[in-house]
């Protein structure tokens, strides 16, 4: 290895020598090390201390090991020390050992900033003497800012870009330290304290990220310059997200809460009867009251038999959840043996039911993490048969007292230092003890905070316990839009809204029934599609007109028409890295009249969803005489008003009637929609025949996915594709040979081609197409007018 002396003037932070090593460069500073890794041509990690040496530091989100070197050059000018990864180069100011990335073509694509870069600085927190971390990035005007997690409270902006972020895991506010960047490039701060994100530094011309504690600066840089790209290095270092069951993309039906077996039997009965289309009931919390939490026992007075519960619920083919949290209250033999073992934090949650402080688990504890799997699987979930697993209350959080979640000492080590890890650690305990367990049933974990890496634990987002209104549904649309630009490629909130006062609202009055419509219009174009909330809500309540009834039960026929392109754009997720849910940025990034609309976004390759999120028809909060919402079309080749057909151009901005049946929607052109049947759950009908809708104006491409639908031998290769390419020129559609195979795979099934054009085949309904063929899995070509 080769080192090299600098023959500069030594001001504070300046590079002394440098030493090229096979995975990177080391750098001695005047006051302290650094050391930029390697890890991929695109993929650099930059590490930073005070100290005289980097500590050991062991990564609780970047899974993967990076053991293949990089070939790069090292070279140096009088300013700089220049390495070039074959895709980027990095410049390391020798001053101020600053780094600026560029392209190879010597295009900035972002810079430290060299006045205050990587820094720490000692201080005490909550009497706790450590360092915060930063970093400090330059900020061009018209940079997009993206990513962050979820914080249902925040502001309506989308775009971090001039304003601040609380980055501290707690109570109703998420955080996961992912940032995309317009101008090609994502951060990930792999800090686990509390931490804050200011975007408005110098004028607005600055970022920095700041952490409360830590013993070096460390952050990992993705070149895209595509988000696509970035969010498939993001989880190429993370993790993949595994495939969810087929089910889990039809409706679940949740209540805060179902009190017995007999009430949760009758809400399946409803469905059914009423031919609603449903794939999931949820039993949430308390079914243990009056014993203490964590004794998972189901009341046996209101639960006679768990198991003929869910086995009923089975042969109605709908699937079962249930709410399990990691809080422990005393007098339970759970309790005992997690504290026998050292398993128990001296964290506390106050107890809003019973008033007590009951006690978090310690989830950074692989030894407590399986006796707590071993506990819930022997008790409750494999013992009666649950599909899914609800993991609320994730967040060691008792309001002012978030200091014992500071001063306590984790397994991994000081609670300051892994302040945001717990629902990560958490559901890592879950995922491993289900895939060993419950081999040949998917893992589902609905999930109230998210950190990163948290994908790869089989992790839905939910938004935690908003309000029931207008504003609360509002805020939704860019935290969805940005806790998936986070690299959490599944997301989803309570339609309606929790509580309204801690209270249930009145469900049947007009304006909440407004709302609800408004929301579930919302949920169809969710990546999971889910009721809950306090008072009865279900599509078969008498709660609702009949006007809503019926508009309810068309939206939820759309989305499980919808299920052929949503369960392939989950293959997507994980066999490619894809991101459903999706800022407008991912496919319009060099538009920037798209950077800071934060109610619309695109669900997968061809939906431009446009929610409306303001009461428009009813209520004393609605626009009086407005029944309008507007819309922007990015620049593109062209747009389809999904209801009607019409075309539009793209790089126009309107005003579009909003009745409360319709949700705006465009489909982008050159865009193939595969869409089934109606039906009752999401593997009622085998896809023997679909309809194949196509946009004309653009060549297109669409990738059909389909495997076993609920274990994993996709990971097997048990999984099937072929590619649908429209030639917008030749009107030609050209279907691939299907590749691969899974046991029970069709053999041979039927297309109905719509050529769209306003007044044909649109809508929900499409009651004319062009032409039907028959597909054997060999290549096919059909020229379509």
């Amino acid at each position: 290895m080769l080192t090299f002396v600098l023959l500069s003037h030594h001001i504070s932070a300046s590079v002394r020598t440098y030493k090229k090593e096979a995975d990177g460069v080391t750098f001695m500073l005047d006051k302290g090390i650094m050391k930029v890794k390697i890890c991929r041509a695109d993929i650099i990690q930059v590490s930073y201390s005070t100290l005289n040496v980097l500590p050991v530091f062991n990564s609780l989100v970047v899974n993967a090991q990076f053991n293949v070197p990089v070939n790069f050059t090292l070279n140096q000018t009088a300013q700089d020390v220049v390495i070039n990864t074959g895709k980027i180069i990095l410049k390391v100011d020798r001053t101020s050992n600053a780094i600026a990335y560029y392209t190879l073509a010597g295009q900035l694509i972002t810079s430290e900033d060299k006045e205050q870069n990587k820094q720490m600085t000692a201080q005490t927190v909550a009497g706790i003497e450590t360092y915060s971390c930063s970093t400090q990035f330059t900020s061009p005007a018209n940079e997009g800012l993206y990513g962050m997690g979820c914080h249902p409270l925040d502001t309506l902006s989308i775009n971090y870009k001039g304003r601040n972020q609380d980055m501290a895991i707690k109570y109703l506010t998420g955080a996961i330290p992912v940032l995309l960047s317009t101008k090609g490039y994502g951060i990930f701060w792999d800090n686990y304290s509390a931490s804050q994100f200011y975007g408005a530094e110098a004028g607005n011309t600055k970022f920095k990220y700041v952490s409360e504690s830590g013993k070096q600066v460390n952050y990992y840089f993705f070149y895209g310059p595509d988000f696509d790209q970035i969010i498939n290095s993001y989880r190429i270092a993370t993790g993949k997200a595994p495939m969810f069951p087929k089910w889990s993309f039809g409706l679940f039906q949740s209540q805060d809460r179902y009190m017995s077996q007999t009430e949760i039997i009758s809400v399946k009965n409803k469905y059914r009867n009423a031919n609603i289309p449903v794939d999931a009931i949820v039993q949430d919390w308390y079914y243990w009251d009056p014993l203490p939490i964590g004794s998972h026992v189901m009341k046996p007075e209101r639960y006679p038999n768990p198991k003929s519960l869910v086995d009923e619920l089975h042969k109605a083919n709908i699937h079962a959840m249930i709410s399990i949290w990691p809080v422990f209250g005393k007098g339970t033999p759970n309790y005992d043996a997690l504290k026998k073992t050292g398993g128990l934090t001296n964290i506390t949650w106050d107890n809003v039911v019973t008033h007590t402080f009951d006690t978090y688990y310690d989830a950074h504890s692989p030894q407590a993490r399986n006796l707590y799997w071993q506990q819930a699987r022997d008790s409750l979930v494999k013992r009666y048969g649950w599909d899914a697993w609800w993991v609320d209350q994730c967040e060691p959080d008792n309001g002012a007292l978030l200091d014992e979640r500071r001063k306590d000492t984790f397994w991994t080590g000081r609670g300051i230092d892994y302040f945001n890890t717990y629902s990560l650690e958490h559901t890592k305990g879950l995922y491993k003890g289900w895939r060993n367990d419950i081999a040949n049933k998917r893992a589902f974990f609905l999930v109230r905070q998210a950190f990163a890496g948290q994908q790869r634990n089989a992790t839905t987002l939910w938004s935690s316990d908003i309000t029931c209104t207008f504003d609360a549904f509002k805020s939704q649309v860019p935290q969805g839009i940005n806790a998936c630009a986070s690299g959490m490629p599944y997301w989803t909130s309570d339609i309606g809204g929790y509580h309204l006062g801690w209270k249930a609202a009145d469900w049947s009055l007009p304006e909440n029934q407004e709302l609800f419509t408004r929301w579930f219009q919302f949920g169809v174009f969710s990546p999971i599609f889910r009721i809950h909330g306090k008072g009865e809500r279900a599509l078969f309540s008498n709660n609702w007109s009949d006007e809503t009834k019926a508009n309810l039960l068309f939206y939820d026929k759309l989305r499980y028409r919808l299920l052929p392109y949503i369960y392939s754009l989950a293959g997507q997720v994980t066999q490619n890295n894809y991101t459903i849910m999706r800022a407008l940025t991912f496919d319009f990034r060099k538009d920037e009249k798209v950077y800071s609309i934060p109610d619309e976004y695109m669900f997968g390759p061809a939906f431009l969803v446009n929610p409306v999120t303001e009461q428009l028809y009813t209520g004393t909060n609605s626009a009086k005489g407005k029944h309008t919402r507007t819309v922007y079309l990015p620049v593109a080749a062209g747009w389809y008003d999904f209801w009607t057909g019409k075309r539009y151009n793209g790089g126009q901005q309107f005003e579009v009637d909003v009745p409360l049946t319709t949700i705006p929607l465009y489909v982008r052109a050159g865009s193939i929609v595969p869409m089934g049947p109606v039906m009752q759950y999401a593997t009622e009908k085998p896809s023997t025949e679909l309809e194949l809708r196509i946009y004309p104006g653009a060549n297109g491409k669409f990738e059909f996915y389909e495997d076993e639908n609920d274990n994993y031998n996709y990971e097997k290769g048990h999984y099937a594709t072929f590619t649908l390419n429209w030639n917008d020129q030749k009107h030609q559609l050209t279907i691939s040979a299907t590749k691969g195979n899974f046991k029970g795979m069709l053999k041979i099934r039927k297309f109905n081609i719509v050529l769209m054009k306003e007044g044909y085949g649109a809508n929900i309904e499409a009651d004319k197409f062009n032409k039907m063929i028959t597909y054997k899995g060999k290549p096919l070509m059909v020229t379509v007018n």
